[in-house]
C-alpha cells in the first residue's frame, strides 16, 4: 500500500516468543499477503538458543515477504552469550541485508554501514543518537520508557534519522542471563527444553496479593499488561515520529494491523482502535503510562 509524505508508517517488530515453525510460516504467509505493513522485522532476539529450531521457516518468510512487497529487516540478538552467537551476530552484521542492532557490541561488525537502532540500546538523549547517526544509524526505534516529549526532544536534535515508535504489544523491560521458563520448570538453561513454546505470549507473574505485575519470555522480562500508543497520526508528526512498531503476538496481528492502519488514517477513533485490540488479545490490560511521562503501568490517553 503507497503513503503518502504525510502517513505516519507501519512495522512488525521482530518476535520475542518462541513458536513452533509450522505456526510462524502460516503467520509470515499471512502478514506477507494482508497485514498493512511496509517493514517486518525478523530473526531472533531474544535467546541465540531457539535460533537454529526455526532458521529454515525464517528463511522461507523473508522470501515471502519480499515477494509480497515487504521490507525485511533483520534483528541481532539482544545480548549474544557465548562464541556461536558472537560469531551469529557478526556474520549477520557484515551481510548486506538492512539489520536492527540491539547490542551494542554488534556496532564494530557493522562497519559504519546503514543499520536500524533497536529499541534495546541505551539511547537518552540527542548526542548519543548523533554519534550512532554517525556510525550509520537511519532509523531508531527508542527505549520503551521514554515519554513521547523526550522523544520530540531527541528526534528534533536529529533530524535525518527516522523515529520507529514502539506502539503495540507486551514492553520489552529487562534481560537477564538466566533463563525464567526453564527455572520456573525445574529445568537449567543449557537443558530447558525449550519450555518458553507452552507460553506463546510469555508468562504472567503476580504479587503475593494476585496483583498482575510483569511477564516472563524465557530470559526476557516484559510488562503484564499490553502498552498501546494513543497518539494520533498529527501528534506523532509534531513529535519527528514517522512510523510504528507492532510487536507480534497471538491476536490477529493482520487485524490489529488494520485496525491502526484505519486509525492513523483517520477513518477510525481510538475507541474503536482500543475495541479492535481488546477483542484480539483479550484478558489483557492496556496501558500507556510512559509515554505520557507517568508510570508505564498506567492508561493516559491525550
Amino acid at each position: 500500500m503507497a503513503l503518502t509524505s504525510k502517513s505516519i508508517g507501519l512495522t512488525l517488530g521482530p518476535l520475542y516468543f518462541n513458536w513452533p515453525a509450522g505456526r510462524l510460516a502460516d503467520f509470515y504467509a499471512r502478514i506477507a499477503d494482508e497485514a498493512p505493513v511496509e517493514r517486518v522485522h525478523l530473526g531472533e532476539i531474544v535467546c541465540g538458543k531457539r535460533s537454529p529450531l526455526a532458521i529454515d521457516a525464517i528463511v522461507a518468510a523473508a522470501e515471502r515477504l519480499e515477494r509480497g512487497g515487504k521490507t525485511v529487516v533483520w534483528s541481532g540478538l539482544i545480548s549474544p552469550v557465548n562464541k556461536r552467537e558472537r560469531r551469529m551476530t557478526r556474520d549477520l552484521m557484515q551481510g548486506d541485508s538492512i539489520v536492527e542492532i540491539n547490542d551494542f557490541g554488534a556496532l564494530k561488525d557493522r562497519q559504519d554501514r546503514p543499520f536500524v537502532a533497536g529499541p534495546f540500546l541505551n539511547i537518552y538523549n540527542e548526542a548519543a543518537l548523533a554519534l550512532l547517526a554517525s556510525m550509520g544509524c537511519e532509523r531508531w526505534c527508542p527505549r520503551v520508557e521514554l515519554s513521547l516529549d523526550a522523544i520530540s526532544a531527541i528526534a528534533a536534535g536529529n533530524p535525518a534519522v527516522e523515529v520507529e515508535l514502539f506502539a503495540f504489544g507486551r514492553l520489552p523491560l529487562a534481560h537477564s542471563g538466566r533463563c525464567y521458563h526453564a527455572r520456573q520448570n525445574g529445568l537449567t538453561k543449557d537443558s530447558c527444553q525449550y519450555v518458553c513454546e507452552k507460553d506463546p505470549d510469555g508468562a504472567g507473574v503476580e504479587t503475593l496479593d494476585g496483583i498482575p505485575f510483569l511477564a516472563y519470555n524465557g530470559v526476557q522480562t516484559l510488562s503484564h499488561a499490553l502498552h498501546v500508543s494513543p497518539f494520533a497520526s498529527a501528534a506523532l508528526r509534531q513529535s519527528g515520529v514517522s512510523a510504528l512498531r507492532l510487536s507480534p503476538h497471538t491476536g490477529d496481528m493482520v487485524a490489529i494491523a488494520k485496525a491502526w492502519r484505519g486509525f492513523l488514517d483517520g477513518r477510525s477513533d481510538l475507541d474503536a482502535l482500543l475495541a479492535a485490540i481488546r477483542g484480539e488479545m483479550p484478558g489483557f490490560d492496556l496501558v500507556s503510562g510512559y509515554l505520557a511521562g507517568k508510570p508505564g503501568r498506567e492508561w493516559a490517553a491525550p
